[in-house]
Formats: C-alpha cells, sequence, structure tokens
C-alpha cells in the first residue's frame, strides 16, 4: 500500500516570520506521524530558515522550481545543487502555472527532472489539462505528453524518487474541483503510463497526488478514490489549521 503523500505549495506567499509561525504550528500538529509524508514548499528565500526550523521532523521541505542549467550566466536562477547543498529534499517541476505563464515546455521540464535528480533531489512532476483541453476531450493525451516527454531518458531505476501531482488547470485556485470520478479516471490512465514507461512494479510502487482547490471539506472523499495517493495543496496550505486538517484526513 502507497504512504499518503501531503504536500503544501505556498507560491508567492507570506514572509518570514508568517513562514515560520506556520511550519512551527504545523510540527507540533504533524509531530513524529509515520503513516503519512508530509511536506511545504516555500518561496526559495525562506528555504534555509524553514529547513533549519524543521529539523528533527518528519516533515519535507522542497523548491518549487529550479534551473534546467548546473551554472553559468542565468541570472535570477537557481540550480539544484544549490537546493541539494542547503538541504532540500525535493522539487516541484512543471507545474501548470510554470508552463503557462513562464512559458516552460515538456522538454524544459524535462532537462529539470534530470538534473534533480542528478543533485539528490526527489521530484514532484506535474501534470494537468486546461479547462479547454478537458472539453476537446484531450485530457488523455496532454498528460500523457506531460509524462512520457517529462520523464524522458530517466531509468526505472530512479523511479521511486519521483511523484506525479495531477493538477487539472481549471481547477487550480477556482475553486472548481474534479469530481471523484474524473480523478480516478485520470489517475488510472496516469498509472498505465507509467506502467508503459517504466514497468507494473514501478506504476505500482509511485505515488500519484492530485492537486486542485484541495481543502479539509473535500480531501477525504478525495483521498477515497483508488489510485490518489496524496495531494499537492495551494491556498489551503498557507493555514496552519487548514493544512492541519488536510494531513489529518484519515485521523
Amino acid at each position: 500500500m502507497r504512504k499518503p503523500y501531503l504536500a503544501g505549495n505556498w507560491k508567492l506567499n507570506l514572509d518570514q516570520a508568517g513562514a515560520l509561525d506556520l511550519v512551527g504550528k504545523l510540527r507540533e500538529m504533524v509531530g513524529q506521524r509515520t503513516d503519512v509524508d508530509v511536506a511545504v514548499a516555500p518561496p526559495y528565500v525562506y528555504l534555509p530558515a524553514v529547513i533549519e526550523a524543521l529539523k528533527g521532523s518528519p516533515i519535507r521541505v522542497g523548491a518549487q522550481n529550479m534551473a534546467d542549467q548546473v551554472s553559468g550566466a542565468y541570472t535570477g536562477e537557481v540550480a539544484g545543487t544549490m537546493l541539494s547543498d542547503i538541504g532540500c529534499d525535493f522539487v516541484i517541476l512543471g507545474h501548470s502555472e510554470r508552463r503557462a505563464i513562464y512559458g516552460e515546455t515538456d522538454k524544459i521540464v524535462n532537462a529539470k527532472v534530470k538534473l534533480a535528480l542528478d543533485a539528490g533531489l526527489d521530484v514532484i512532476l506535474c501534470a494537468g489539462e486546461t479547462l479547454d483541453e478537458r472539453q476537446a476531450g484531450q485530457t488523455e493525451n496532454v498528460v500523457h505528453r506531460h509524462l512520457i516527454e517529462g520523464l524522458a531518458g530517466i531509468d526505472a531505476a530512479l523511479s521511486s524518487r519521483v511523484t506525479i501531482a495531477y493538477e487539472p488547470v481549471w481547477a487550480i485556485g477556482t475553486g472548481q474541483v474534479a469530481t471523484p470520478e474524473q480523478a480516478g479516471e485520470v489517475h488510472t490512465y496516469l498509472r498505465g503510463v507509467l506502467e508503459g514507461l517504466w514497468g507494473d512494479v514501478a506504476a505500482e510502487t509511485i505515488r500519484i497526488q492530485y492537486g486542485g482547490s484541495v481543502k479539509p471539506s473535500n480531501v477525504a472523499e478525495l483521498m477515497a478514490v483508488e489510485g490518489v495517493d496524496g495531494a499537492l495543496v495551494g491556498g489551503a496550505a498557507l493555514d496552519a489549521d487548514s493544512f492541519g486538517a488536510i494531513v489529518a484526513f484519515n485521523s
């Protein structure tokens, strides 16, 4: 059985005082639980402080993005080796906001995935369709491309360090949530893609999160869906009581 994995993506939010207050409360709420994996992804500048504040806690700390280069004249970029150097555990890659706002292609995402794994970071790889793509019946084509091209050239031996996050773009920050049936269909499809890519053992081991307006009132229903192994949480992860309730979905 796959252990639930609940991660909070803070995006461009909070100041340092707010970040430390949030993780202080989360640390107390989570305690030393081992039945779920819990993670937070603060903005770059707060990573060292959050990592320090969570030392000795099972809560993992990761970044929201990284460069597709190791080093060089890339002003404003942060390399995967830099993230691992300060103690990050993982990085979120291919988020729809990076794709839509900053023009990241699957080729760029793939380069980042390779460099992240080389740097010792685990990866949460995002995949998901827009509303127009869903209405055009393109959901499977889109998420298939995100996985096949995003994971191109990655050996199956590294599959245990990859988590997939299915994030229907039309549900991110909109209050809309994929129905359990919609989420289940796509998660099942994604697992089939992973089986074709890396074999049945890896496909059964890899966790697939759901992301898109996840909150305390719907997390239990989503987590009850076959194949949903966790959640990548946005806005609801910025409040300790809210994210704590999400983490405690099975309590």
